[in-house]
């Protein structure tokens, strides 16, 4: 197993939700890369999308993740942060990337503050657009992806339940090219 854990996946994945539980299970720390954008920033990600647009908030994302260096941690990393691939390359370098894969109409359903939360969309795009975009750049960067069964909703803990087997069984670098 490589020393650091990544969570990838969509805005309402649960990725820091997973994230707080893997790392307690795992006796590892926990990184949330929107919360230290956030504190980088002095704003919420929602004001400064809207007072700096969106390229500069993806820039911003990129640097953040450009400037963690931690083992034994596990990341939950905001949705966009796979539209970079300086981002993807450094957070891989030491680390397991585990894509949470939600089906869309779970995430449409579970993103009722889509203006406020600090998404990354641009005006005229959906929650389906990022979900179309996005998909093939998680599959693309993760060593696995939970659940395994395509479709499903799993629980919290079936969702660590599975993370901790498949890390147990090595079970890394089959999805990523």
């Amino acid at each position: 197993m490589k020393d650091s854990i990544i969570l990838i996946g969509m805005p309402g994945a649960g990725k820091s939700t997973v994230g707080v539980v893997l790392a307690k299970t795992l006796g590892y720390d926990f990184i949330d890369t929107d919360i230290v954008l956030s504190r980088r920033l002095g704003m919420t990600l929602q004001e400064y999308i809207d007072r700096f647009g969106i390229e500069a908030f993806l820039k911003a994302e990129e640097q953040t993740a450009l400037s963690i260096a931690s083992s034994s941690t596990v990341i939950a990393t905001g949705g966009s942060m796979v539209l970079s691939e300086a981002s993807m390359k450094h957070l891989n370098d030491s680390s397991t990337m585990v894509f949470i894969n939600v089906p869309l109409e779970e995430l449409v359903r579970r993103l009722r503050n889509i203006k406020t939360r600090g998404i990354a969309l641009r005006p005229g795009q959906s929650i389906e657009d990022l979900y179309r975009q996005r998909q093939p750049l998680y599959i693309k960067y993760a060593d696995f992806t939970v659940p395994e069964a395509s479709g499903k909703v799993p629980d919290l803990e079936a969702l660590v339940t599975e993370i901790m087997q498949k890390l147990k069984d090595g079970k890394t670098g089959g999805e990523r090219q």
